[in-house]
């Protein structure tokens, strides 16, 4: 008589007991006395086996940003530095994650620091300062294929900071400045050549027509004359004004060799 509501408050319990709600981003990895359930569970609502019988590890397959330790490198130009490193992944296999590593984050962690040794050493200090998304790639590949065997998929490896030692900041920045004073000397060159092709090529016009230079002549007059307040003595050579006469058709009265303006 009584035997049947036990029965049905026993399996109440043991349905609540073993009801377990996965979040949208969290995978269960289920082992069932201590072996591996195939399947993953979740996200939602699933059931395990209450009393010890089930037991679930959450694992969380959204991206996680790690930041790699600062670590000491000896460049291939030996230029002792500080690197630190951004390495952003996430789980695509938790059975893996869970059954072939005992921490995937710390593993994940200690991979990443030798890889940047290793990678890095193998570099210049130019290359680390001028190639970084060469070898931001490098490093991605390297850690990725690692990481695989324990279902780790590491998407970006990112060089946050290059710390130089201060005497190579002073060498550096003597070497731009070097580096700027020869474009501009050269820049300045160049543009005293064209202009000397300009003059050259403009004596030459005016070379050929006498009536063009001395409408240049008249201009500089002019020139003196509205910038000055002083008077100034200069000089019109007599065959000037003769070919002004010739050229307009006009008398001119020359009574000596000079012109006040």
């Amino acid at each position: 008589m009584y035997a049947l509501p036990v029965v049905l408050i026993f399996l109440l319990i043991l349905f609540v007991t073993g009801v377990k709600v996965l979040q949208e981003w969290d995978r269960g990895v289920v082992l069932r006395l201590g072996r591996a359930r195939p399947g993953i569970k979740g996200p939602g609502l699933i059931w395990l086996i209450p009393f010890g019988v089930d037991r679930m590890i959450k694992v969380d397959t959204r991206q996680i940003t790690m930041q790699v330790t600062p670590q000491e490198i000896i460049t291939r130009d030996n230029v002792s530095t500080r690197v630190t490193a951004v390495c952003i992944f996430r789980v695509v296999d938790p059975a893996k994650a869970i059954t072939q590593s005992v921490d995937y984050l710390f593993q994940t962690n200690q991979l990443a620091q030798t890889s940047l040794r290793s990678v890095l050493g193998q570099h210049s200090l130019d290359e680390l300062l001028s190639s970084r998304d060469k070898i931001n790639e490098q490093l991605q590949v390297v850690i990725d294929e690692q990481t695989e065997a324990f279902g780790v998929k590491v998407g970006v490896v990112e060089l946050k900071d290059v710390e130089i030692p201060v005497d190579m900041q002073r060498a550096m920045a003597k070497e731009a400045e070097a580096e700027r004073e020869r474009r501009a000397k050269i820049i300045n060159a160049n543009g005293e050549f064209q202009a000397a092709e300009v003059l050259t090529k403009a004596a030459e016009t005016m070379s050929q027509n006498p009536t063009t230079l001395q409408l240049r002549y008249l201009q500089t007059l002019l020139e003196i004359g509205a910038n000055n307040n002083t008077t100034t003595l200069f000089p019109i050579p007599i065959d000037m004004l003769s070919a002004f006469q010739e050229k307009h058709g006009f008398g001119i009265d020359v009574h000596r060799s000079g012109a006040t303006s």
